[in-house]
């Protein structure tokens, strides 16, 4: 059979169209065996090969030899009977990762933030538990500083002075430090610090619209909104826990083309593990 050759396969009922080469990623397997040899799990009937095996769960399989990942749905539950299937198939490589749930199964990720606002100034700190998230948030806010007389301090629009970007202050990889507001320097002088996140062009100066942008951001990126309260102490911190469910980067594996291999394809993990 050709490898362009079109096959339509009848997998307990449910109908799948793809090419001989897509069953042929793995030849040794018996879903590649199949298209050349007489095996009585697989029926030829009116054109179509019959296998009485569970469709829903074929389509998984068909996406990884598509795809040579393994994505499933947040929800998914049933790991032992896909990794059946693909030891009926004789797709021992996705076997192997489905063995491994802990890779496969999404991930509750937590994100913090502490708002504090004293006279002039307001601070924030950031804390995740999903570093990636963290460094990604970090790359959106950018902290801009100059330098503004009295009378314009609280002007809704920054200083025609160039403002200068500051570095975020990355205490750890999992969590940031950042502030906005005034601060008295000298005679009639005050620093400024405005806040840009992105895709926001705007530069805030005032905390509470900090804030505010800073939680919408982040209920856009998917998360939600868990709890609020106040931590007790001597200067009053306002703290914001939100939530996500974290789907994990798809599990790969690589097959080897050299001509005449054995073509077993060798399972390895995405070298970076978002999160960690």
């Amino acid at each position: 059979m050709s490898n362009q050759e079109v096959v339509i396969l009848s997998v307990g009922g449910v109908r799948f169209v793809t090419r001989a080469s897509t069953l042929q990623q793995f030849p040794e397997s018996r879903l590649a065996r199949m298209l050349n040899s007489d095996d009585p799990e697989f029926k030829l009937v009116n054109g179509e090969v019959f296998v009485d095996r569970d469709g829903t769960l074929f389509r998984y399989i068909m996406d990884f030899l598509r795809t040579l990942q393994v994505s499933l749905p947040t929800d998914f539950s049933d790991y032992q009977r896909l990794q059946r299937e693909a030891e009926f198939y004789g797709l021992y490589p996705l076997a192997n990762l489905l063995s491994q749930e802990h890779l496969l199964k999404p991930r509750l990720e937590i994100l913090e933030v502490r708002f504090s606002l004293q006279e002039m100034q307001a601070f924030f700190r950031i804390f995740g538990s999903c570093s990636t998230t963290v460094e990604t948030l970090a790359g959106q806010i950018t902290v801009f500083t100059g330098q503004q007389s009295g009378q314009s301090w609280n002007s809704p629009f920054p200083s025609q002075k160039p403002l200068v970007p500051l570095p975020l202050e990355r205490p750890s990889h999992h969590d940031m430090v950042f502030q906005c507001g005034t601060d008295y320097s000298a005679g009639d002088q005050f620093v400024a610090r405005y806040v840009s996140i992105k895709p926001d062009n705007r530069k805030l100066i005032n905390g509470t619209n900090v804030l505010g942008l800073l939680l919408d951001t982040l209920l856009k990126d998917g998360f939600r909104l868990i709890s609020t309260r106040t931590v007790s102490g001597e200067e009053k911190v306002e703290c914001y826990s939100f939530e996500r469910m974290q789907r994990p980067a798809g599990p790969a594996v690589t097959v080897n083309p050299t001509p005449g291999s054995s073509g077993v394809a060798q399972a390895r993990r995405n070298q970076v593990q978002k999160g960690k």
